[in-house]
């Protein structure tokens, strides 16, 4: 056998296993869309519109998750305040918060927004080892750090959405 025969063995290889994916990958699509045709969706039939699959208040392709469905729990109707807000000498030691309400959901998101500028300005610090960066690069990393403001928002209670939520729910 010959280098030629080995190299041209290995490259018919590599094309074997990329067809395998772009099969798998084509069925796995075709099921979602027999899904879709079943009405799996609540009633979304054959003439599938974003309005009804896209969660209200986002834009069709917003790739955020948002922070509908974050707090779901019996006790999250009424629960004290946290973080900052929990601090706070002008709160009212009655106020309850209902983390489950679309106004707390809205008051996560803003949250979410300071968390984002904070970690921005943060970054802009950072100086990069090879000191170049290309734009899908620095596109994939803003997303990630949109991820890490996400998660720090729902677990770090910083209590700024607490305290948005219980100045505007009077």
């Amino acid at each position: 056998m010959t280098i030629g025969q080995i190299a041209s063995s290995q490259i018919y290889g590599t094309e074997a296993i990329q067809s395998g994916k772009i099969r798998s990958e084509k069925s796995m699509f075709e099921n979602l869309l027999s899904e879709i045709k079943t009405e799996k969706y609540e009633g979304v039939g054959k003439n599938v519109s974003s309005s009804q699959i896209v969660e209200k208040g986002h834009i069709n392709g917003d790739w955020n998750r948002g922070f509908a469905g974050t707090y779901t729990a019996e006790s999250d109707k009424n629960s004290l305040p946290q973080g900052a807000a929990a601090n706070s000498a002008f709160r009212p030691s009655d106020k309850k918060i209902d983390r489950t309400s679309k106004l707390y959901e809205k008051s996560l998101e803003l949250e979410s927004y300071f968390v984002k500028m904070l970690v921005s300005s943060m970054r802009k610090t950072v100086v990069k080892a090879n000191g170049n960066s290309n734009y899908a690069q620095s596109m994939y990393e803003d997303m990630m750090y949109d991820e890490y403001t996400n998660a720090l928002t729902k677990n770090a209670h910083f209590g700024i959405a607490d305290q948005i939520y219980l100045e505007l729910n009077v």
